[in-house]
């Protein structure tokens, strides 16, 4: 008898436990969502004005360059000065200090941190399938939804007038992306839990919605030359040369080349040691297929506008004299949402990165890992190429483009969803498009404002104050 009474008190305290009598309904978190528009009301995301003691664009840039390699910072400012669309890639810390002076409701998810329209893109999942997803997550941290709606939805005003086309058309784009964004960001509000999780958008079912018939003939090309495209018969030879004992990665000054800064046995050590704590920041079974292979080559190799003179480069391996395999490492610093969010949680950023890949994307790479280097350098680590497919946007037309805004925007309500509240951020949304006309108005007016911090960058290399490599073409 004493252990039925005992058997009933338990099943008594756990049906009037808490975490599971007091969790909040759909109408409930729904309600909470609406109610911070009082407080916060959408057509206040439309304005965008300079903010009191705004450092200028220069003195953010010289703080970005801090730290960074210095012979490659010239090549920095030369792809920053290409035009206001290459200015704003690079220019991620001037607009995270820009907007923390915007409204926001509270409402935190993993931010992407650097989310404009070319860190999108197609890559293979660990079970061979290719999905479309963020694919550049160096500036990740927990961080207010809008700032990621907002820096996306001004890189398509940007790359609009890049291509020449009409404001009209830039305007369509970001209505495109924003709508895109609150309406899958309902959907994600009504799905279970795990279901938005395992949720993925597979690129062989984009194709037949492209409604450009061009351009869907180009992207099925594209696909099907990733597919074939392996990594003995492409990268190896292109990067690769053999006319050593053993296999080196070619020198290709100023975008990839050997470090001369150390002795040869010195270098090795030291990437012996870090590639032994990258090993062990990686899963069991990881481990064990990665100890198949052999670490055979280092060097660095300059990245895009955002990363480059920060420490990046390539890892040739080899299992066998025909089966290679590159991993790409980059060194993590701070990400430039931190003054603004809040300092991450992980100590090495390398880690804080690869946390907010696991959380934003559907499918993350086998090879994620991190590290820290002999001179405190932290990294993160993944396969060099998997597939992958950038967009092209410098060709795509202005139905494209529209086309491909809603695409950005289905994704990122997608990595929001997965980390965040989407039934909280959908209840503030709603079904009016009030939302996507504010940032539509924000966005028209940031680039404006970009394109004369660009201004500022031409006039610093005009004088002599920048130095700047121009690359050929």
């Amino acid at each position: 008898m004493g252990k039925t009474r005992t058997s009933s008190k338990k099943r008594s305290d756990l049906e009037t436990s808490p975490s599971l009598q007091s969790h909040p309904t759909h109408a409930e978190l729904y309600a909470i969502g609406k109610s911070l528009r009082d407080k916060y009301p959408r057509e206040d995301h439309a304005v965008w004005q300079v903010p009191q003691k705004r450092l200028s664009p220069l003195a953010l840039m010289k703080k970005s360059n801090k730290g960074r390699i210095e012979h490659l910072v010239p090549i920095r400012h030369g792809r920053m000065m290409q035009s206001p669309f290459t200015f704003y890639r690079g220019a991620a810390l001037n607009m995270a200090a820009d907007l923390a002076c915007t409204p926001a409701t509270g409402i935190r998810v993993q931010a992407c941190g650097d989310c404009h329209l070319l860190n999108f893109g197609a890559y293979a999942t660990p079970e061979r399938r290719v999905i479309f997803d963020i694919n550049d997550l160096d500036e990740t941290l927990p961080a207010p939804w809008e700032w990621d709606v907002k820096r996306l939805a001004a890189s398509f005003v940007l790359a609009c007038r890049s291509n020449g086309f009409s404001e009209d058309c830039a305007r369509d784009s970001v209505l495109s992306c924003v709508r895109s964004y609150r309406e899958r960001m309902a959907e994600y509000s009504e799905m279970r839990i795990m279901d938005v999780w395992y949720a993925s958008i597979d690129v062989e079912e984009l194709i037949p919605k492209i409604q450009d018939s061009e351009a869907s003939e180009r992207v099925q090309k594209r696909l099907e030359k990733a597919r074939e495209r392996n990594v003995l018969e492409y990268e190896f030879p292109e990067l690769v040369t053999t006319a050593g004992l053993s296999p080196l990665i070619k020198d290709n000054l100023p975008l990839i080349y050997h470090p001369r800064d150390q002795g040869h046995e010195e270098q090795t050590a030291n990437l012996k040691r870090a590639f032994a704590q990258y090993r062990e920041s990686m899963q069991e079974d990881r481990r064990l297929l990665l100890d198949r292979f052999k670490v055979m080559d280092m060097a660095v190799k300059v990245v895009g506008v955002g990363s480059v003179g920060t420490f990046c480069g390539i890892i040739l391996l080899m299992a066998s004299e025909h089966d290679p395999l590159f991993l790409q490492f980059k060194q993590a610093r701070p990400s430039v949402l931190e003054a603004y969010a809040g300092k991450s949680l992980h100590k090495n950023h390398g880690q804080r990165i690869v946390h907010g890949c696991r959380m934003m994307q559907s499918a993350s790479d086998i090879f994620l890992g991190w590290t820290e280097g002999q001179l405190g350098r932290q990294f993160y680590i993944r396969q060099l190429k998997d597939m992958k497919i950038k967009p092209i946007v410098d060709v795509f037309s202005k139905s494209v483009m529209i086309q491909y805004a809603e695409i950005c925007g289905w994704t990122l309500a997608h990595a929001h969803a997965r980390s965040g509240e989407p039934t909280k951020i959908s209840g503030y949304l709603g079904k009016s498009d009030r939302f996507d006309e504010a940032i539509a108005d924000f966005s028209i007016a940031y680039a404006d404002q970009n394109e004369r911090d660009h201004e500022v960058l031409m006039k610093a290399v005009r004088a002599g104050k920048l130095e700047v490599f121009i690359e050929e073409r």
